[in-house]
């Protein structure tokens, strides 16, 4: 995945710098897109939103962020956009991925606020690619200078007690059916 990411109990302390840190994310892409507008506003108010979209031209997307931006002010969630590649996150990027212990280094020596670490499970999004599971995933977000969140296969029911500072997830969150949340 190109862009973000995020961790837990490790790191609890760490986010007293990032209070507002969300603890759950949506993030987009083009197998969910007809479901996104329905998804984002079922999301928990003050959950997050990372835009990718990198299947649109540049003035497609750029008028698709414009309407995620307004549905994220509307139902309170925090809006980041992913990068299409791995380095230094941009100023306006606090987020990192990682899939390993390199990357992991990469989004602490960068200072990112948080960090995706994934495939935590099986996914659709890298059919065939080695699950982490999670042992890895723990010794990665313990490696970690910042906030893990699990990503790749994730729901709320493998979410808990995954030890973890959050989750995210495309399908788990987009499509109502595989364990997205109803807003109350």
């Amino acid at each position: 995945m190109a862009g973000s990411s995020i961790a837990c109990c490790y790191s609890d302390g760490v986010t007293a710098r990032h209070p507002a840190l969300p603890r759950l994310w949506l993030v987009t892409d083009a197998r969910t897109d007809a479901e996104l507008d329905g998804a984002i506003a079922r999301l928990p108010r003050g959950s997050g939103v990372i835009f990718r979209h990198f299947h649109l031209a540049a003035k497609q997307r750029a008028v698709r962020l414009s309407q995620v931006r307004r549905l994220c002010r509307r139902f309170g969630h925090r809006l980041e956009l992913a990068g299409e590649g791995y380095g230094p996150p941009a100023p306006h990027r606090r987020l990192a991925s990682a899939h390993d212990l390199r990357e992991i280094g990469r989004a602490n020596r960068y200072g990112a606020h948080a960090v995706l670490i994934s495939p935590v499970f099986a996914t659709r999004s890298h059919p065939g690619m080695p699950a982490l599971g999670r042992v890895r995933l723990l010794l990665l977000a313990r490696r970690a200078a910042m906030p893990a969140i699990a990503l790749g296969g994730m729901t709320a029911g493998r979410f808990r007690g995954l030890g973890v500072w959050g989750w995210a997830a495309i399908d788990g969150l987009a499509v109502r059916q595989v364990g997205g949340f109803t807003r109350s």
